[in-house]
């Protein structure tokens, strides 16, 4: 354990000191898009983020490769060199669309590339555990289809997420950290080494997502683009794939009858795994949501638009920190609540915790519904979204942050207008110098 967090805290260092450097780059190549009718932000920000994070990933590797035990899966198996092959020719393709705004289809090519490296180098889906039937042995063909069909499957369910500043990093993380303990548990409880490169995966996806989170929170200062998304969304398929199609449910020995006995006691371990869309099934809901609303509207499933789940969360009335801080809580409680259930599947009490926190979020998610209003002696003391419609207005000599307040009210209603990267008081101008205030539009760069 001390092994892994060294490699994820190298990780984390490596992303988060690359970071501020990648954003002046991004600023001087001109990765700065202008604000389009669909996004959120009101600032052209950088891109390309996810260079820091490429960078991050390698140094995490270099680190396993030369501690005492993380050395042996190097040694034994081929699975990290096929990794940073595909994560390298993803990263190359996302860097380029960052810049550039390459064709869709040109991305979902070059994603099923990167995911046939892997494959031909060693990262792919062997068998699969079936329950009532045991192991199915898949065919060459069979299993290289399968394994490229997960990881694109996987890449563009991270990439639709990555609306909102935080959100595609911290649920990335979320869904990293649940699979990581499982994935440790089955290689030291169990003894398994085929989980090892997994866990390995794991710990350093953890490390590209912390590292990258600081500069990335609402205000974000740097977005991680295609560069960033398509990549950790591949590190993350790539751990699924190895855990799921190369570990022989019948070695975990949890069930002492015949295989298929024992696939079926590990269906609760192996479900979540074998498709990564149940550890992020937010992402993977957001998905195909947006494939069946753009195919149903006569449009191509790769137009963006503004239905997204983030986006709906912002129309209810959630401000953009707690819409954020509300996908990472479903995320957390579907990802660990599937660890929990693998670990323990007869439990009850997981199931009636499952039940109560999701209770609480779908209370949490209707909250701005039902906003208490003040009593009309108190709507002098209140902000103004607690008082009655109609209410006697705060007199002149208010005070400067209800004032605020008010305008960032008012500018929520006026029309989004283009930006320019060359305006001024946007986030890439002060990624070198200080932040401006309104009176000192002044741009350094």
């Amino acid at each position: 354990m001390r092994e892994y967090l060294l490699t994820l805290c190298i990780t984390a260092a490596v992303t988060y000191l690359l970071t501020g450097p990648v954003r002046k780059f991004a600023i001087v190549a001109g990765a700065m898009p202008e604000i389009r009718a669909r996004d959120v932000h009101r600032e052209p920000t950088p891109r390309l983020g996810g260079i820091a994070m490429f960078f991050g990933l390698c140094a995490g590797l270099l680190v396993a490769d030369h501690l005492t035990i993380l050395s042996a899966v190097f040694e034994k198996s081929n699975e990290p060199r096929a990794l940073l092959s595909g994560a390298a020719l993803i990263w190359l393709i996302g860097v380029l669309d960052d810049k550039f705004e390459i064709d869709a289809l040109i991305k979902l090519g070059g994603q099923m590339i990167a995911a046939g490296v892997m494959v031909m180098q060693g990262l792919t889906i062997l068998w699969l555990p079936i329950p009532g039937v045991g192991n199915v042995a898949l065919t060459q063909w069979q299993g290289t289809l399968l394994t490229v069909a997960l990881v694109v499957i996987t890449i563009n369910a991270v990439n639709f997420v990555d609306g909102l500043d935080g959100l595609a990093a911290g649920m990335v993380c979320i869904a990293s950290a649940a699979f990581f303990l499982y994935a440790y548990r089955v290689w030291v409880s169990y003894g398994i080494e085929a989980a090892a490169p997994a866990t390995l995966f794991a710990a350093i996806l953890m490390g590209m997502c912390l590292g990258f989170l600081p500069h990335n929170m609402h205000p974000a200062r740097i977005f991680m683009g295609d560069s960033g998304s398509m990549l950790i969304g591949l590190v993350l398929a790539a751990g699924a794939i190895s855990i799921t199609g190369q570990v022989d449910p019948d070695a975990l020995k949890l069930w002492t009858g015949s295989e298929q006995a024992a696939v079926h006691q590990t269906v609760p371990v192996y479900i979540p795994l074998l498709l990564p869309l149940t550890i992020i099934a937010i992402p993977a809901a957001d998905l195909i949501l947006a494939i069946v609303r753009r195919t149903w509207r006569g449009q191509s499933p790769f137009a963006a638009d503004r239905g997204h789940l983030h986006h709906r969360l912002l129309e209810i009335g959630h401000s953009h920190s707690r819409a954020v801080l509300i996908m990472y809580f479903w995320s957390a409680l579907i990802a660990f609540g599937a660890l929990a259930y693998s670990v323990n599947s007869a439990s009850m009490w997981i199931v009636l915790g499952v039940v109560f926190l999701s209770a609480i979020g779908l209370v949490l998610l209707l909250l701005p519904r039902f906003t208490p209003r003040a009593p009309r002696w108190a709507e002098h003391f209140v902000p103004p979204r607690y008082r009655r419609p109609g209410a006697v207005a705060e007199p002149a000599a208010a005070t400067p942050q209800t004032g605020c307040a008010e305008e960032s009210a008012e500018a929520e209603d006026e029309p989004r207008t283009p930006v320019g990267a060359g305006a001024s008081r946007v986030n890439g101008a002060t990624a070198i110098g200080a932040r401006q205030g309104k009176s000192t539009p002044k741009v350094r760069i």
